[in-house]
């Protein structure tokens, strides 16, 4: 109850503003069912107004506005500019400065306009590519292409089109031959009996894959896109002006979020793909219904589904998610399927739904032996939680659990891998921290017109406080942030990893349009993701476009390049507000970091990576290729010399060998599929430079704490 006391006063104003919004969009109640123009009208008033209510720092609908709104729809719907024509832009060009306009008018007339020439070109396309891959390509001819499709300019008229659709096709097939010629060839060295293809049956081969590829492209796009796809990328092209995170999700969307979110979802447990024999079982979800049933297999094609007792239904030509829909339900309900097995045998299989966990989602741990002391890795991908369910598991939960599986193994240190964590739940994130630290405040949030607020430890527990290192990346965001610069901050323990972190320093709700209109006849309207606050640590300082820096910081592929939320347009500025009172901790890390250093500047993989680094940005511009067989083979040849050498990046082993925990070695006798992730997992690390100097890390850690806890709040200067 004193939970949902301070969440209710923490987030008083955007109560506030979703009472005040029922209020006033009930008069938008629709009083019968109108077509879907009505209801993207709706959808845009929907959203603009709570958008300029409820956005951190709401924008100005103007003439700017409406030009950059433009430039982005029309990069999203035709990014390698391959449909349009200068025509075509001459119309559209007409609406650049009158969108704002027509956002407050409700008027839809510029998107209707693009969607349907869109389409038309699309099906235009069709005739364009089967007319260019039914003739064999001529690579002595001298000719370039540029990829650079940002500044390429629109293509005057159709035949200029049709040469560029050339272009783009024939660099396609050059790439695929010269990988074909390569497999022919290190077939014939493997056995010498082998008679490998000519040019042109390869060349033809290529054409007709490509041929094939484009059609299922192409069917997908008119099979499983319909208008209400369209729309949403038309409004997220406005939304996301006001900022990178704020986002408008369909209702599909909003599902899949969801499920990203908590890692659960309900029914049967299987993956599909859309193939062109019908949708086909792609992977079974390990614990999942359909794996433990042992009927459904990987490779069977769905011909019809059923609920229950009810008449089966035919799914044959029926859109990708319309058949996730039929075959998803609540627990406890049945779902007959007929499927077509691998074999050609017909049969009908009955699954009763139930709560699914994607394992892929959730923290899983592994312990290490480093000179005879034992080091525990937890690997989390994102910030998890149920926000329907609280009693599901979540991050801070799993992550508390696998501490006390580690500790049960005595481990001397661990490791808090978030490389690629994308963030996730505020709440989550704040009570983790607090397994590391005694008590004090975890992170300042700040909402517009308002004085920050500090989100303390909830409890004075400490769950771990052994020796701790945090690794990080460019793609660390949002939540990680927050918890590596907390432990940062604290001097808990050591960051490491890229120069900085993501730069994602925001925080977003998720607000159900549903809520806003009563007597909803249009169905459901999805959701909108938007921007309500500003994040900073507790010295006051902001990781917005920033990031977390690395107190170590090891070479990676792309530290030359600038990268995150720097590199957004619309992202929100810097700034800084005034530090929280905190305690750190009384420990001198400078030998620990100094000797990192000293390792990462004689380690050779660190150097080779360091030099890929520095070829990937000198190569960065280079956008113009050649068409021509014998040049393109050379500057592959060049390139591959090059790659050759950075392959000894992936081919790296630091030799130490990695173990699951004992509960999941149980697990792994009737669980192959768990167990198959978990060796990869490990395989992954063994080849991993950045684990290696990580564990010398810890290590160091180790012997500076001489066996005493952090928290005890030593003297060790």
């Amino acid at each position: 109850m004193k939970r949902i006391v301070e969440f209710m006063k923490r987030n008083y104003k955007v109560i506030l503003l979703i009472t005040a919004l029922s209020a006033i969009l009930w008069s938008f109640v629709p009083s019968e069912k109108k077509e879907d123009p009505e209801k993207d009208k709706l959808l845009l008033e929907l959203l603009t107004f709570v958008l300029e209510k409820g956005h951190y720092s709401p924008i100005e609908l103007n003439d700017d506005f409406s030009k950059k709104v433009y430039k982005k729809y029309l990069e999203n719907i035709d990014p390698t500019k391959r449909f349009f024509i200068q025509s075509d832009m001459d119309e559209f060009s007409k609406y650049e400065t009158s969108i704002d306009d027509m956002i407050k008018s409700k008027d839809i007339t510029f998107f209707n306009l693009t969607n349907s020439r869109l389409l038309q070109r699309m099906k235009e396309s069709r005739d364009i590519y089967e007319n260019v891959l039914s003739k064999s390509f001529d690579f002595n001819s001298k000719e370039t292409i540029n990829v650079d499709y940002d500044k390429l300019p629109i293509s005057k008229n159709k035949s200029e089109l049709v040469e560029r659709w050339r272009k783009q096709l024939k660099l396609s097939a050059l790439s695929s031959i010269t990988d074909k010629q390569k497999l022919e060839e290190d077939k014939h060295k493997d056995d010498a009996s082998y008679e490998m293809k000519s040019f042109e049956v390869i060349e033809k081969e290529v054409r007709e894959s490509s041929l094939k590829s484009l059609n299922e492209y192409f069917d997908f796009i008119e099979k499983e896109l319909d208008r209400d796809d369209w729309f949403a990328i038309f409004l997220n092209s406005i939304v996301e002006r006001f900022d990178p995170h704020t986002f408008y999700f369909s209702p599909d969307d909003k599902e899949k979020f969801d499920v990203s979110m908590s890692g659960t979802f309900q029914g049967i447990g299987a993956r599909l793909q859309k193939k062109e024999t019908g949708v086909e079982i792609s992977e079974l979800i390990s614990g999942g219904p359909a794996w433990r049933g042992k009927e459904l297999e990987a490779g069977d094609l769905i011909l019809k589904v059923a609920q229950g007792k009810e008449e089966p239904l035919d799914i044959a030509g029926m859109r990708l998610d319309d058949v996730v829909k039929k075959i998803k339900g609540p627990k406890g309900t049945e779902v007959r399927l007929t499927v077509k097995k691998v074999d050609g045998t017909i049969k009908v299989i009955s699954i009763i739904r139930d709560e699914v966990e994607t394992e892929e989602t959730f923290a899983k741990s592994s312990v290490v032996e480093k000179e005879g002391k034992k080091y525990g890795i937890i690997y989390l991908p994102k910030f998890y939680i149920s926000f329907e369910n609280k009693e599901n598991r979540d991050a801070f939960k799993d992550v508390a659990a696998e501490i006390e599986k580690l500790k049960a193994q005595n481990i001397d240190g661990l490791i808090m891998d978030l490389r690629d964590n994308g963030g996730g739940s505020l709440e989550t994130v704040v009570k983790m921290v607090g397994l590391f630290i005694p008590d004090g405040p975890i992170v300042q949030v700040k909402a517009p017109g308002r004085n920050p607020e500090i989100l303390p430890d909830p409890d004075k527990k400490v769950q771990y406080d052994g020796p701790l290192v945090v690794m990080i990346n460019n793609f660390s965001a949002s939540a990680s942030e927050i918890f590596a610069a907390a432990i940062q901050d604290y001097k808990r323990g050591i960051v490491v990893g890229s120069k900085h972190s993501y730069g994602k320093g925001t925080v977003q709700n998720v607000i159900d349009l549903n809520q806003f209109i009563r007597g909803n006849s249009f169905g459901d309207l999805g959701a909108l993701k938007t921007t309500i606050q500003k994040f900073y640590r507790i010295n006051g300082g902001s990781t917005q476009r920033e990031g977390v820096k690395s107190d170590i910081v090891f070479p990676d592929r792309f530290a030359y390049l600038d990268m995150g939320e720097r590199d957004e347009e619309s992202a929100l500025p810097w700034d800084k507000i005034a530090p929280a009172k905190y305690e750190p901790l009384n420990i001198n890390y400078d030998n620990v970091i100094a000797n990192s250093k000293k390792r990462i500047a004689t380690n050779n993989t660190f150097k080779l990576i360091d030099e890929n680094a520095k070829w990937i940005y000198e190569r960065k511009d280079e956008n113009v290729i050649s068409l021509n067989l014998i040049d393109f083979n050379k500057e592959i040849a060049l390139a591959d010399a090059k790659i050759k050498k950075f392959k000894q990046i992936s081919e790296y082993n630091n030799k130490f060998q990695f173990q699951s925990l004992p509960d999941e070695l149980a697990l792994f006798e009737n669980d192959t599929l768990l167990k198959q992730k978990r060796e990869r997992w490990h395989e992954e690390m063994q080849k991993d430079v950045y684990i290696e100097e990580t564990l010398n890390v810890i290590s160091d850690i180790k012997l500076l704490m001489k066996g005493k806890g952090l928290t005890q709040k030593l003297s060790m200067n």
